[in-house]
């Protein structure tokens, strides 16, 4: 991997880091399927009125907008809301790795090296001992919605792998994406909370509901995802991937010191064998670079 683009990965994983603390911030108030509409409406706008809807099929706008958009933030924003911990639903999020290795083994026919392997499965026992290690930090009903969006993460993350086929500029297929997924927030929260809600959310957005809105748009889903989907273009899904184990490390530095988020020992043992698991892969490559 290209060190411009290494960098650029590590710029995703801080951005999103940062943005679970943001995400429990928006939620004051506000219900979880507003403010992913917000989302997703000012991440469109105004941008869908300069950047021209790429040619691309239907179904990969369905497939992202529904997947990565819709599908995970509306499970991760609920599970927050319930009481999740910031830092911990990065974690347990991470799940989406071996999800995705498991899915573009079965759809692309990916195969990864056996180091890429073993990281995974090191990061995974981290996640394992996390999950162990819960307590009363946070629900199971939380627990498994993140879980949820974990896997519907990952299939967003095959979708953006198909872009490879096609010469497409990445920020328009975004923000056309996060168009479409706009409406079904609103409409989700109509059926689901009620008309009240609606209304509710309205009156709770603050200064600070609107600066979590625009950090989600722009920084989260436009840069994150604008640069995530361009490293998935060029590099094979169980390589890219990897990289987000390390968004839980500065989720959880985030959660501590915005919410005083503490970790019990078993927590702490699990970030450490999720650090060593993005790690490996990573020395192992560079290492067999400098041997030649």
């Amino acid at each position: 991997m290209h060190p411009r683009d290494v960098g650029l990965a590590l710029v995703v994983v801080l951005l999103w880091g940062v943005n679970f603390v943001v995400i429990k911030l928006g939620l004051r108030g506000v219900s979880p399927f507003v403010l992913g509409g917000l989302r997703m409406l000012l991440t469109a706008l105004p941008a869908v009125f300069f950047l021209p809807r790429p040619r691309l099929p239907l179904r990969l706008y369905l497939g992202f907008a529904g997947c990565s958009f819709l599908g995970q933030f509306a499970l991760l924003f609920l599970a927050i809301q319930v009481g999740m911990p910031s830092g911990l639903a990065a974690v347990v999020q991470q799940s989406q790795v071996p999800f995705t290795v498991l899915l573009a083994a079965l759809v692309l026919g990916e195969h990864p090296r056996p180091p890429q392997i073993l990281g995974i499965a090191v990061a995974a026992a981290g996640l394992i001992c996390l999950g162990l290690a819960r307590g009363s930090s946070f629900p199971l009903v939380g627990l498994v919605l993140t879980l949820c969006a974990a896997f519907c993460w990952a299939v967003g993350n095959l979708v953006s792998r198909s872009l490879s086929r096609y010469s497409v500029n990445v920020l328009a297929f975004v923000v056309w994406s996060a168009l479409l997924a706009s409406a079904p927030f609103f409409a989700l929260c109509w059926i689901l909370e009620g008309r009240e809600s609606l209304i509710s959310s309205a009156r709770a957005l603050g200064v600070g509901s609107w600066f979590a809105v625009a950090y989600l748009a722009f920084g989260a889903t436009l840069g994150g995802y604008g640069l995530w989907n361009r490293l998935l273009r060029a590099y094979p899904a169980a390589l890219v991937t990897r990289f987000a184990l390390l968004v839980p490390v500065v989720a959880l530095v985030c959660g501590w010191l915005v919410f005083g988020e503490r970790l019990s020992a078993g927590q702490v043992a699990g970030c450490a064998l999720v650090i060593a698991g993005v790690a490996l892969p990573l020395a192992t490559a560079w290492w067999a670079r400098l041997s030649v």
